[in-house]
């Protein structure tokens, strides 16, 4: 009983506990010795290398760049050469990315490709991947075979296809976030370690992102996470402006949340048009999440079809586990939150998969 108040303490939880609650509770106590152990191992690693790496998924969004300048403050921190693998930049990451310019006084090698990575990569190398333990989902796949030590920090569940060959690996799908993550992992790295506005920023960023601006996936970690980045100079007016949209990518939210259609009474499907938007996969991913603010919506699909490929961003509430209908089709991420790019087939084809994955799901009886 005296556990029970305690949750309810921490968590703002009355009444009777859901199972939930006291699970994130639980996962909460137990990263905050998790965070000082990695943060440990990490240091280690970082100091027996010449030089560091940090890599996240292809089509970065706030969460993967900003946990990978947390990583390059920590490689900093100890003099070491470090650099940020990016490729394709979205308009929804550039404003972002413009503040860690060399008039910032940031070096002028800060962001390289992966083809410069692999140049760069040698017996002194370590690479840290964040924000994605799935190889094929890394901004340059080879260089996780070719680094001499290997780092994996993210929040998302393991699928069938995961990174295996890490030295250190921490995955934590409790964290709200990679920066989240990152962020914990900074706090207990090195007492005098300091992070600039624009760094505080950027993780602050990447934990709005992934919690739709603090609704969903939050712990109490997270906010002493956010609070701890505005000590540091994080400022929500800044990043807000930051975060905003370009009109067409907001017209084509708009077009998607219009031209949903509400399958079996309670499944949101639309596609997200990406002609004229350069990022059409995070207006894809913020339709999703609107999509959830209708009544009797238990979980929306949106797709979009970009680079050859088609992407789907899944989201729901409580009631539907996305996760499990986004790793049948090769992708991953959270109970609430989770996406999938599909090859091989056009969006209305990838449209009646998630169709048919429903109505299989719903006839076993089984949500």
């Amino acid at each position: 009983m005296d556990q029970d108040n305690n949750i309810k303490e921490n968590t703002g939880v009355t009444g009777q506990l859901p199972v939930e609650a006291i699970k994130k509770h639980r996962a909460g106590r137990g990263t905050r010795g998790k965070a000082v152990y990695k943060a440990a191992t990490l240091r280690d690693i970082i100091i027996s290398h010449e030089r560091i790496l940090v890599m996240g998924h292809r089509i970065a969004d706030m969460d993967s760049f900003g946990a990978a300048v947390g990583i390059y403050c920590a490689a900093r921190q100890l003099g070491k050469e470090s650099y940020i693998v990016l490729g394709t930049v979205t308009t929804s990451l550039k404003p972002m990315l413009d503040c860690f310019g060399t008039e910032a006084g940031y070096p002028g090698d800060m962001i390289i490709t992966g083809e410069r990575a692999m140049e760069l990569t040698d017996s002194g190398t370590a690479l840290v991947v964040v924000d994605t333990n799935s190889p094929s989902y890394t901004e340059c796949q080879k260089l996780l075979y070719m680094a001499d030590s290997l780092v994996v920090f993210d929040h998302h569940r393991q699928g069938s296809e995961t990174i295996d060959n890490a030295d250190l690996s921490y995955i934590e799908p409790y964290a709200s976030s990679a920066c989240e993550l990152t962020t914990e992992v900074i706090q207990n790295f090195d007492e005098d370690i300091e992070l600039s506005d624009a760094e505080a920023d950027a993780l602050y960023a990447g934990i709005l992102l992934d919690t739709n601006n603090f609704v969903t996936r939050t712990g109490v970690r997270t906010f002493e996470t956010a609070a701890y980045l505005k000590r540091c100079g994080a400022d929500t007016t800044r990043v807000r402006k930051l975060m905003r949209n370009d009109l067409n990518a907001y017209k084509a939210r708009a077009d998607a949340i219009v031209h949903t259609e509400v399958y079996r009474g309670a499944y949101a499907i639309s596609i997200c048009p990406a002609d004229n938007i350069e990022s059409p996969t995070v207006a894809c991913a913020q339709a999703a999440n609107e999509l959830l603010n209708i009544i009797g919506i238990k979980a929306s699909f949106v797709l979009t079809e970009y680079g050859g490929k088609v992407y789907i961003s899944a989201r729901s509430i409580d009631e539907i586990d996305v996760q499990k209908i986004m790793v049948k089709l090769g992708g991953g991420g959270h109970i609430s939150s989770a996406g999938a790019q599909m090859t091989g087939c056009t969006v209305d084809e990838a449209r009646q998969t998630i169709m048919d994955m429903i109505d299989e799901m719903i006839d076993r009886g089984g949500e």
